[in-house]
Formats: C-alpha cells, sequence, structure tokens
C-alpha cells in the first residue's frame, strides 16, 4: 500500500498480528521535521491500513504511535508511525494504552 509521500509495510517483529508500519519515503528521523503533505499521507495510509486490518485481521481497538528521539524508545532512524492492532486478552490489562509507555502512569 502506498501513496505519492509514505508507504505501509508489516512490522518485521510484530507486537501483535497485522502490526504495520506507515513509512515516508524521505529519509527524515524526526516525525517533527515531516513536511504536512507527508503527515498527511501518512495518516490516509493508516486509515487504509486499518481497512484492510478489518477485513483480514477483525481486531477491537488500535494503537497509533511514534517514538521520536532515543529516549523516547526511537531505535530507527527513520520516521515511521505504528499501527498496531488490538485483541482481547493480548495484554493483561490494556488500561491506559499508550500510557504504558511510563508503566507506572498507565494506571489512572
Amino acid at each position: 500500500m502506498r501513496n505519492d509521500w509514505a508507504y505501509v509495510l508489516f512490522d518485521k517483529n510484530p507486537v501483535t498480528p497485522g502490526h504495520c508500519l506507515i513509512i515516508p519515503f524521505r529519509h527524515v528521523a524526526d516525525y517533527f521535521a515531516t513536511t504536512e503533505q507527508e503527515r498527511q499521507a501518512m495518516l490516509a495510509l493508516a486509515d487504509r491500513a486499518k481497512q484492510m486490518l478489518e477485513k483480514d485481521y477483525d481486531p477491537r481497538g488500535y494503537n497509533l504511535g511514534i517514538n521520536v528521539g532515543e529516549v523516547a524508545g526511537q531505535s530507527v532512524g527513520h520516521v515511521h508511525l505504528h499501527l498496531i492492532p488490538r485483541y482481547p486478552g493480548d495484554v493483561q490489562n490494556p488500561r491506559g494504552g499508550v500510557r504504558g509507555v511510563i508503566p507506572a502512569r498507565q494506571n489512572y
């Protein structure tokens, strides 16, 4: 799946079945250095990928995330948006969602 500014591929080390990455073609490490066109293209592809995931994987929810900087967990020097399908029972307690990046702040 692709458009003029970005493309989608399945994560090589998925955290759940169907875990996708949306990646701009232009090499840029920091999400905040992407152009408005790149950001819009990434979100448009996330919508299209979600439709495919709905049909092929039947998830019950999603997490979307971008790691920016080493202290935030960025380990690849090219920005990418994670689209992570979520399923009942895939974690013991999903409350807090992306807040789980700081485990002590996940449950509130």
